[in-house]
């Protein structure tokens, strides 16, 4: 279903950044992921191979799954923007709104239990809100049928020293957080299990 998806968005024109891209950068990792990673935007490197998270911050990110016990393989990784903007510039409002429905369909085809968004672009997108990332990271929220688990983004780790032990330390929390039973609740197939009150 993924597969089919991408391939209908493939040559998208919504907005400008489809006439300067060199690839749609659309997504990777397990297509039914319990937990997704959403960075902001595509950067050099990814828009050369297709892939998210493939540079420098992409190698942090790995390393920070493998800290907590995870591997790319066992996420999905996306993008609100699927191209890069040019010179990696911020995302423009425009193409956040052009692109949010395709990040919102990944989701819903995924229907993962947790979406971790990296930056302050993901984590807005996602919430709905103008929340800076400093006030709500590391702090679960409801979000429809998922939990939304922000993080500082790893590139913005690389660029400002400090934030990478902060970022270190969340990564820590979400395992906790994830450790700490985000199962749904068992389905009682015999009605008279249910407690009514």
């Amino acid at each position: 279903m993924l597969r089919e998806f991408q391939e209908e968005i493939e040559n998208c024109q919504k907005c400008s950044l489809g006439r300067s891209r060199t690839n749609l950068v659309f997504g990777t990792g397990d297509e039914k992921a319990k937990i997704i990673f959403v960075g902001e935007a595509p950067g050099y490197y990814e828009d050369q191979k297709g892939e998210p998270f493939v540079g420098a911050a992409g190698k942090l990110l790995t390393g920070l799954l493998e800290k907590i016990g995870l591997k790319r393989s066992d996420v999905y990784i996306a993008n609100v923007l699927k191209c890069r903007p040019p010179e990696n510039r911020n995302p423009s409002p425009e193409e956040i709104e052009a692109c949010k429905p395709y990040l919102l369909k990944q989701i819903e085809i995924i229907k993962p239990k947790v979406v971790c968004t990296l930056g302050n672009f993901a984590t807005q997108t996602i919430l709905g809100k103008k929340v800076p990332i400093t006030k709500v990271k590391a702090r679960p929220a409801q979000v429809k049928d998922f939990l939304v688990f922000p993080l500082y983004h790893p590139a913005a780790a690389l660029h400002q020293g400090w934030m990478r032990g902060p970022l270190e330390e969340d990564f820590y929390k979400l395992k906790d957080f994830l450790d700490s039973g985000i199962e749904p609740e068992p389905v009682i197939e015999d009605p008279e299990q249910l407690d009514l009150f």
